[in-house]
């Protein structure tokens, strides 16, 4: 075999050896130990919400307690319940996945296309209800932006897809750093870009360009009236299933936004604040 084959052999073993594998994404490549690596793992509609329950997991890691609420402050739902088990707490925190659900279209399929940019109720309209997620900006207490703008996404609805009511609902956690804010100053401003959609992509339009229009909703975050939860549940389930899957220990809850102004821009030429009336009795259809 020669001193070169001896040595390929030598090296195969070692690898043998080793017991290992090696993960490749792209032109990126690295080695993990067999102890590392989740072999079968179940992600039925069955198992997949215990592996997002509360402990050391990728939720706890991004929103710590400790870190938003104060020690005297209480979410929707009372204190926060604790981890449930450390083997969880340890799968989740290396595994964070669920099933994709298919979401129903429109009739048709694809959302019809945006109205003329001269009727800017319709526009408005058009941009909330087709948009699944949005920017939220609040005044921070975070200690160290502190009375300082703070920006988050958030998933939303204006109802399912072939009921459009025009008011924004929020499924949101008292650990998340933006309902934090707003137990402080519940006012805040939702940013939507019709970028999102195909529409600007289509005409080639960069997200700034004025005629990719974009929608500033301004005005007050309440919790949902106990009347307008079932409403508000459907509205975001519906159009986010996943959602009822999330671990009932970060005490979700329905918030939705009382409207103060609606500020559009799409076209060139200056901006549009649309009276709420013309807004609520708009469709986007």
């Amino acid at each position: 075999m020669g001193l070169r084959g001896g040595l390929l052999a030598l090296f195969a073993g070692l690898l043998c050896a080793c017991r290992g594998y090696t993960l490749r994404g792209g032109s990126v490549s690295w080695a993990v130990s067999s102890n590392d690596v989740v072999e079968d793992a179940d992600l039925s509609e069955e198992v997949a919400p215990a592996l997002l329950v509360d402990g050391a997991g990728l939720w706890k890691q991004a929103y710590p307690a400790s870190n938003v609420l104060a020690d005297s402050a209480e979410s929707p739902g009372g204190e926060l319940v604790k981890s449930e088990g450390d083997d969880v707490g340890q799968l989740s925190s290396r595994l964070f996945s669920y099933r994709l659900e298919k979401v129903e279209k429109p009739p048709g399929g694809a959302p019809p296309p945006p109205p003329p940019h001269q009727d800017t109720a319709r526009t408005a309209r058009y941009i909330a209800h087709f948009s699944d997620w949005g920017h939220l900006a609040t005044i921070s207490t975070q200690d160290q932006i502190k009375g300082l703008p703070f920006g988050n996404i958030f998933s939303v609805s204006d109802g399912p897809l072939d009921n459009s009511t025009g008011v924004i609902y929020f499924y949101v956690t008292p650990m998340d750093n933006s309902v934090s804010d707003l137990r402080s100053n519940p006012y805040a401003s939702l940013t939507f870009s019709e970028a999102e959609g195909e529409f600007c992509r289509q005409m080639v339009y960069d997200p700034e360009d004025p005629r990719c229009a974009r929608l500033t909703l301004t005005g007050k975050m309440v919790e949902v009236a106990p009347e307008e939860l079932a409403f508000a549940k459907e509205a975001m389930f519906s159009r986010h299933p996943v959602m009822a899957k999330w671990p009932v220990g970060h005490k979700w809850f329905f918030m939705k936004l009382e409207l103060v102004q609606v500020w559009l821009q799409d076209w060139v030429g200056g901006t549009s604040l649309i009276p709420l009336e013309d807004y609520f009795t708009a469709t986007p259809y």
